[in-house]
């Protein structure tokens, strides 16, 4: 079962990747994973890449193209793609790819929230500037204020976590993905769920049309 999954910044694609990685074993590869590693090492490329991402801009489409594509290139199936493909650009390396090694997507998992809600997630979002741990200013509280619960380190909000710099990431998100969304209609693969609501009414949004796909697979092994 090889699953895309993306969706507006504060969607829930990441916690729910994990989920679904969980449960059906797949392998995550995951772009902000990627880029987030690479900003750690403090290479060349990672810190020109910190300012793109502190500026809510997309990074170059060969930059992600590369690091994306080096990751799936260990894997051949069972696989989630989170927050890739991002631009028409994308999408064309990913196809490129799958079609010259033989691999399909069974499905392409849109978790759609309005703006609104995507900035109030974003912006009341919190880290832990010592171990990165979440928090949130409505859902996620600390025990103490401004103080992490594991560590107690300090709670910082990232640069483009800050409302202004959400709201350009939503409107650059949704202006990019509406000719993605098209082509993965046109595959017959797209299924957009609601993301709004709590995680675990989100994930049972979700849990039926993978167990569904799951089981599909898991019976043409069988028969193969």
């Amino acid at each position: 079962m090889n699953i895309l999954i993306f969706g507006p910044p504060g969607s829930g694609k990441s916690t729910h990747s994990r989920t679904i990685m969980k449960r059906y074993s797949l392998t995550y590869i995951a772009s902000g994973d990627i880029i987030r590693d690479e900003i750690k090492k403090e290479s060349t490329l990672g810190l020109e890449m910190k300012k793109f991402i502190e500026r809510g801009d997309l990074l170059p489409d060969t930059v992600i193209n590369t690091l994306v594509l080096s990751k799936l290139r260990r894997v051949r199936e069972n696989f989630i793609i989170d927050g890739y493909p991002r631009t028409a650009e994308q999408v064309l390396a990913l196809e490129n790819y799958l079609y010259d090694h033989g691999i399909k997507i069974d499905a392409a998992i849109d978790i759609y929230i309005t703006k609104k809600e995507s900035v109030q997630r974003i912006s009341g979002r919190r880290i832990c500037s010592v171990c990165g741990a979440v928090y949130h200013v409505k859902y996620n509280l600390p025990k103490i204020p401004g103080r992490c619960d594991i560590c107690g380190g300090q709670l910082i909000q990232r640069e483009d976590d800050r409302p202004e710099v959400a709201e350009k990431r939503y409107n650059i998100y949704i202006n990019n993905m509406n000719p993605i969304i098209k082509f993965y209609k046109k595959q017959g693969i797209y299924v957009k769920i609601d993301g709004h609501g709590s995680i675990n009414e989100v994930w049972e949004r979700i849990r039926p049309l993978l167990d569904y796909i799951h089981n599909r697979e898991r019976k043409r092994k069988t028969y193969e």
